[in-house]
C-alpha cells in the first residue's frame, strides 16, 4: 500500500478486491437509508442527501487525509441546515454549503487544521447529543403520524397528545421499524445485512403488501430534479455567520472522527490538513450540485473500519455504489414509508446521546460542559449552545490553570503554612484568610509550591511577611518550585509563563541539603548520630533518616501516592536487579526507574552463590526464586561497581578489624567465600591495555562470573536455554557516574540519548 492509500502492485489490487469491496458494499448499505433519513431531518429534498453521499465518498475519499474515514451528510448538521432552509430556502442553502467548503479548502490550505482539535470534546458531544434529542422529537411526531413543531420545547409540549390518538398505519410501521433496529445486531447470523437497511425493508413490506396508507418517500426526477445553488437574500452578516457555522461544525466533526480513525486500524496516520482541504472541495462540489454538507462521519467510518477496509479505495467505491444504485434503482427508494425514516431517524438521535463519553468526561470534571452545551442546543438553537458550552469550558479551564491550595496549621513550636498552585490576585483572598489565622510573633515555615505568582499575590505575601517579621515572628521560606517570591523580592524579573514543576534536590545526600558544603565542595565527615530509638538516646530516631522521612512526606508523597495507591495490590517487576550493599550505589538513579519496575537483591559485593556450594546459603536463591517463580521476571541483571569494598578483600586489602570485631570477620570472610570463583577467573585472565588497575579488573570480571553462577542453577539454565529468562551485566563507575553494559567484546558505555 503506498501513502496516499492507493495500492499499484498485483498484491495491493488482489487487496482491494479482497477487503475493500466488501467494505465498500457494507458502507452503501448502511449510507443509503442514513442518507436518506438526514435529508428528511434537514428539511431538504430527498435526493440531496444521495447527492452528498456520492460526493463525500468520491471526492473526499480520494483527497483525504485519512485513508479509511467515509464522508457524507452527518445528522450532527441537519439542525443548522433545518434553520437555512426555512430562513433563505433550499436554493440559498446549497450557496452557503459551496462557500463553506470554500472557506475550509483555504483554511486546510494554510494548514490550520490542528487548530480545531482545541475545542473541547465535552463540547462536540454535547453538541451531537442535543441535536440528536432535538431530532429524535421531532421525527417521533412524524412516526406517530403528525408534524413536528418549531422548536424541541413545543415538541415536548405537544408529544402526550400525539401519544394518546389513534394514528393508524403510520405508527405500526415506526414500531416495526423501531423493533428491528432494536433486535437485529443481537441476531449474529443477520449481521451481514446492516441494520438500519434491514430495518427499512422490513417495515416498507406490509405498509406495500397491505396497502396501508402511509407516506411515501419523494424521488420523482431523481438527481436531474435538484437545482443549482443562488446566492441568498438578506443581511450579508447573518449570511456569513451561517457559512462560517457550517465551514467550522463541518470541519470540527470531520477532523476529530478522522483522529478517532487512526485508532481504528493499523495502516498511514491521518493528515489533518490534507483531510480538511478534501472536505473542502467536498462541500464545494457538493453545494454546487445541490446536495447537502459534507463531513467525516463517525457511523459510516467505523463500519467501513469493521468491514475490513484497508485502503481509501472502499471509501470511494461506496460513493460509487450510491451513484449507481440511485440512477438504476431509485424507484425503490419511492416505496419507502416516510415513518419508517423517522423512526430510523428517532434510533439515530437516540444513539447520539453516548452514555460511554459521558463516562469518560465524568472522570474528567467535563460534564458539566457536555450537559450544559447539550441543554442550550435543544432549549435555545445549535449556535447558541456550542457558545455556551465553549464559554463553560474555558471557565472551567481557567478556573484549573489558578487552582490553588492553601494550608496552615500548628506543627509543634511552629506554625506550617503550604501554599500549592498558581498564586495569583484570585486566590489573594484565600491566601489572606490563612495568614490571618497565624498568630503575631509566631515561627513559620512557608513552603511555596507554586509555579506562579503574580505582583498581587505577591504584594499580599510579602507586606504580611513584613509585619509579621516586625511583629517579632521568624519566617522559614522554602519555594519548592521555581523562584518566584525569592526573584521578585531581589528585583529579577521571571518568565511570565507558568514554568513546569521541577523536583531537583531528593537525590542528594543529606550532607550536601544542610547549611554549609555544597556539592562539588569536599565534605566534612558528618558528625555519629545515635543509630537507633532507644531510652538510652531520648527516644529519639536518627536526624538525618527523620528528616528524610519528613522532607518525603511533605514533598513526594503527594506526588507518588496515585501511583503507589494503583501498586498497593500487588508488584509486577519486570527486572532482577542484583546488586552491591554499597551505600553509593542507587539502582533506581542509575537506571532511572520508580517504583515497582525493580525486584532489587543487595549484598556484599553482588554475588550470586553456585548451585550446591559451600558455605551454603539460601537467601541469595530465594529472592532469584520468588522473582522468577512467583512475580514471573524474565529479566535478570547482575550490576558491579567500581572501587568495589568485598572486591577489594579478595585481593587481600579488607581492613583491621575494630576492637568489638577481633575475631576478624568471621561472617564476612564466610560470605566472601563465594567469590573465590571470580578470584580465579581474575588470575586467569590476562590484563589489557585498557585496565584502570587490578581492582577495576577484578570488579568488571565478578559480573561476569556471578552469571555463570546464576547458570550454574539447572533450573535458571534451562529456563535461559529456552529463551524464557533473560541476563545481562551492568558496571557503574562511580567517579564518572557512569553506567556500563556487558556484551560480547566487554564492558561499553552507555551512549547518551542527545535530543534536538
Amino acid at each position: 500500500m503506498t501513502e496516499s492509500g492507493y495500492t499499484n502492485t498485483k498484491s495491493g489490487w488482489r487487496s482491494v478486491l479482497r477487503h475493500d469491496v466488501p467494505a465498500s458494499l457494507v458502507v452503501f448499505l448502511v449510507a443509503v437509508p442514513l442518507s436518506l433519513g438526514i435529508s428528511v431531518a434537514s428539511g431538504a429534498p430527498i435526493a440531496a442527501g444521495l447527492v452528498a453521499a456520492v460526493v463525500g465518498g468520491i471526492v473526499a475519499g480520494a483527497m483525504g487525509g485519512s485513508v479509511i474515514q467515509v464522508s457524507g451528510p452527518a445528522a450532527g448538521l441537519s439542525l443548522v441546515v433545518a434553520d437555512l432552509v426555512q430562513t433563505y430556502g433550499w436554493r440559498a442553502t446549497c450557496m452557503i454549503t459551496l462557500l463553506a467548503g470554500l472557506l475550509q479548502l483555504l483554511l486546510g490550505l494554510v494548514k490550520v487544521a490542528r487548530a480545531a482539535l482545541a475545542v473541547s470534546p465535552a463540547v462536540v458531544h454535547g453538541m451531537l447529543a442535543g441535536v440528536g434529542v432535538t431530532i429524535a422529537l421531532s421525527q417521533l411526531h412524524i412516526v406517530l403520524g403528525g408534524q413536528p413543531q418549531k422548536s424541541a420545547v413545543e415538541n415536548l409540549l405537544e408529544l402526550p397528545s400525539q401519544i394518546v390518538n389513534n394514528h393508524g398505519h403510520a405508527v405500526l410501521v415506526g414500531v416495526i421499524t423501531i423493533a428491528v433496529l432494536l433486535v437485529w445486531n443481537r441476531l449474529p447470523r443477520l449481521r451481514a445485512v446492516p441494520a438500519p437497511l434491514a430495518a427499512l425493508l422490513i417495515g416498507a413490506a406490509p405498509a406495500a403488501a397491505l396497502g396501508w396508507d402511509v407516506t411515501r418517500v419523494d424521488l420523482t426526477g431523481g438527481f436531474s430534479s435538484l437545482e443549482g445553488p443562488v446566492f441568498p437574500s438578506g443581511d450579508w452578516h447573518a449570511i456569513m455567520s451561517s457559512v462560517l457555522l457550517v465551514a467550522l461544525l463541518a470541519a470540527v466533526e470531520s477532523l476529530l472522527t478522522c483522529v478517532a480513525s487512526d485508532r481504528m486500524h493499523s495502516g498511514p496516520r491521518a493528515d489533518l490538513d490534507r483531510e480538511l482541504t478534501a472536505q473542502g472541495a467536498a462541500n464545494l462540489i457538493s453545494g454546487a450540485l445541490g446536495g447537502l454538507p459534507v463531513s467525516g462521519v463517525v457511523v459510516r467510518t467505523t463500519a467501513n473500519a469493521r468491514a475490513g477496509a484497508r485502503s481509501r479505495w472502499s471509501t470511494v467505491l461506496h460513493g460509487m455504489w450510491v451513484l449507481i444504485f440511485t440512477l438504476a434503482f431509485g424507484w425503490a427508494i419511492t416505496l419507502i414509508p416516510m415513518e419508517a425514516l423517522a423512526a430510523l431517524l428517532v434510533f439515530i438521535g437516540i444513539q447520539m446521546v453516548n452514555v460511554g463519553h459521558v463516562r469518560n468526561l465524568r472522570g474528567h470534571g467535563e460534564m458539566p460542559v457536555y450537559f450544559v452545551t447539550m441543554g442550550g442546543v435543544v432549549l435555545v438553537g445549535l449556535a447558541e449552545g456550542v457558545l455556551v458550552g465553549l464559554g463553560l469550558a474555558a471557565l472551567l479551564s481557567l478556573r484549573r490553570l489558578t487552582w490553588l491550595s492553601v494550608q496552615v496549621r500548628p506543627d509543634g513550636d511552629r506554625w506550617r503554612l503550604v501554599v500549592t498552585g498558581s498564586l495569583t490576585f484570585l486566590g489573594v483572598p484565600r491566601l489572606t484568610e490563612a495568614l490571618r489565622a497565624i498568630p503575631a510573633g509566631a515561627a513559620v515555615e512557608l513552603d511555596l509550591h507554586v509555579d506562579f505568582m503574580d505582583n498581587a499575590a505577591f504584594e499580599a505575601l510579602h507586606h504580611w511577611r513584613l509585619e509579621h517579621e516586625r511583629a517579632g515572628g521568624t519566617i522559614d521560606i522554602d519555594e519548592l518550585h521555581d523562584e518566584w517570591y525569592s526573584a521578585a523580592v531581589r528585583g529579577t524579573r521571571m518568565f511570565p509563563a507558568k514554568s513546569p514543576f521541577r523536583h531537583d534536590r531528593w537525590w542528594l545526600p543529606w550532607a550536601y541539603r544542610r547549611p554549609g558544603p555544597r556539592p562539588g565542595e569536599i565534605l566534612p565527615m558528618p558528625e555519629p548520630a545515635p543509630a537507633v530509638v532507644s531510652p538510652g538516646n531520648g527516644g529519639e530516631a536518627v536526624p538525618d533518616l527523620l528528616k528524610g522521612a519528613q522532607e518525603f512526606q511533605r514533598r513526594t508523597a503527594p506526588l507518588v501516592r496515585p501511583l503507589l495507591t494503583r501498586l498497593a495490590r500487588g508488584q509486577a517487576p519486570s527486572h532482577l536487579f542484583i546488586t552491591c550493599a554499597d551505600s553509593r550505589i542507587v539502582p533506581n538513579i542509575i537506571t532511572a526507574s520508580g517504583p515497582g519496575d525493580l525486584f532489587t537483591l543487595r549484598n556484599i559485593g553482588n554475588l550470586v552463590p553456585r548451585h550446591r556450594v559451600a558455605p551454603h546459603d539460601d537467601s541469595v536463591m530465594a529472592s532469584i526464586e520468588y522473582a522468577v517463580g512467583v512475580l514471573g521476571v524474565r529479566k535478570i541483571t547482575v550490576c558491579g561497581h567500581s572501587g568495589c569494598g568485598a572486591m577489594a578483600a579478595l585481593l587481600g586489602e579488607i581492613p583491621p578489624a575494630p576492637a568489638e570485631f577481633d575475631t576478624g570477620f568471621p561472617a564476612l570472610r564466610g560470605w566472601l567465600r563465594h567469590g573465590r570463583h571470580t578470584l580465579a577467573r581474575f588470575v586467569a585472565t590476562e590484563s589489557t591495555e585498557d585496565d584502570a588497575g587490578p581492582l577495576d579488573r577484578l570488579c568488571r570480571l565478578n559480573v561476569i562470573q556471578q552469571l555463570d553462577n546464576v547458570r550454574s542453577h539447572p533450573r535458571l539454565d534451562a529456563l535461559v536455554r529456552s529463551g524464557t529468562l533473560e541476563l545481562s551485566g551492568m558496571y557503574f563507575d562511580i567517579g564518572a557516574a557512569s553506567v556500563h553494559v556487558l556484551r560480547e567484546e566487554g564492558f561499553t558505555p552507555v551512549p547518551t540519548l542527545r535530543t534536538g
